[in-house]
């Protein structure tokens, strides 16, 4: 079983604090800005240097905008929504990791990856974890932005086994190509939705905090997390950088008690600690698997499993 440096390991913790307070920096944008308006902004800074700074991956472009697709204008398109239609941030962080236990249903049916029986476990615990999530769920969790962030995760989940052909040797490219389905289909439906007059107001009133956590949003969240999050898996086993996303409700939830206050109610609590062991169990599964194929003499695990 593959042990980062601690080096690098620190730096997986960086970018579970980064994306983890991601979550209180929108929050804090979606004051002033629509949300599918916000997310255009967002992925406008992003997907702007494609042309000029960065070389396109070498994918299939059919690739590149299906992960633009689900992992950028659906899984935000619809957690920016959710979040302003009041998904707690906090809350919004944990149920997110979802997608760690609808990746491994979605890539036994469409890559017919057999999951182990530990994995299975994981993903009957995170069921009932969400279930709890959504039956106890406080007066300030509307139901419909928990299904929202559930679709979030389901539209990650998907982008994940696409990705799963791409590879992580396309690194920082693959974050800004994709983000180019971004910003012009959202600003259009923005104004569909939001009016012309609203879009209009938003733009020529941004806020400072709109401004700071746009920068937050696109600079940290996805150049610096993204950029080191990709080199990581470039460098070691899917299976030991993974595990890693497990802090992210940490401080997400940590932050958003800093900030707004936000405390789970008892259901909740309960409720995540069951996803997140669910997560736990089908990432850590994952570990021992590929460790194992390691191990053996005729299957070598190169790190581009996941």
């Amino acid at each position: 079983m593959e042990r980062m440096p601690l080096k690098d390991s620190l730096l997986a913790v960086l970018v579970a604090v980064i994306w983890g307070i991601n979550f209180v920096a929108i929050e804090l944008g979606l004051d002033d800005v629509p949300p599918l308006l916000f997310l255009s902004l967002r992925f406008f800074v992003v997907a702007a240097p494609a042309l000029w700074l960065v070389a396109r991956p070498q994918v299939p472009w059919q690739l590149v905008l299906q992960v633009g697709l689900f992992m950028s204008l659906g899984q935000f398109g619809l957690l920016y929504t959710a979040m302003a239609v009041g998904m707690p941030p906090g809350l919004a962080s944990l149920v997110l990791q979802a997608q760690v236990v609808l990746t491994v249903v979605f890539a036994s049916v469409r890559l017919h990856e057999m999951p182990t029986s530990r994995q299975v476990v994981g993903v009957v615990l995170g069921v009932i974890g969400l279930a709890v999530v959504a039956w106890g769920r406080s007066a300030a969790t509307p139901l419909l932005g928990l299904l929202l962030t559930f679709a979030a995760a389901t539209s990650w989940a998907c982008g994940n086994v696409v990705a799963r052909r791409v590879g992580p040797s396309s690194g920082l490219s693959m974050v800004v190509w994709s983000a180019i389905v971004v910003p012009v289909p959202l600003l259009l439906l923005s104004l569909v939705v939001d009016g012309p007059s609203e879009v209009a107001r938003a733009l020529t009133h941004l806020s400072l905090a709109a401004v700071l956590s746009t920068a937050y949003t696109a600079v940290l969240a996805s150049f610096v997390g993204y950029g080191i999050w990709n080199s990581l898996l470039g460098r070691h086993q899917a299976s030991a950088v993974v595990p890693f996303m497990l802090l992210v409700p940490v401080f997400g939830m940590g932050s958003a008690w800093l900030v707004f206050d936000e405390v789970p109610n008892a259901a909740e609590a309960s409720g995540g600690a069951l996803l997140l062991a669910g997560v736990a169990t089908v990432a850590l599964a994952g570990r021992r698997t590929r460790a194992a194929a390691t191990a053996a003499p005729v299957a070598v695990d190169n790190g581009r499993h996941d």
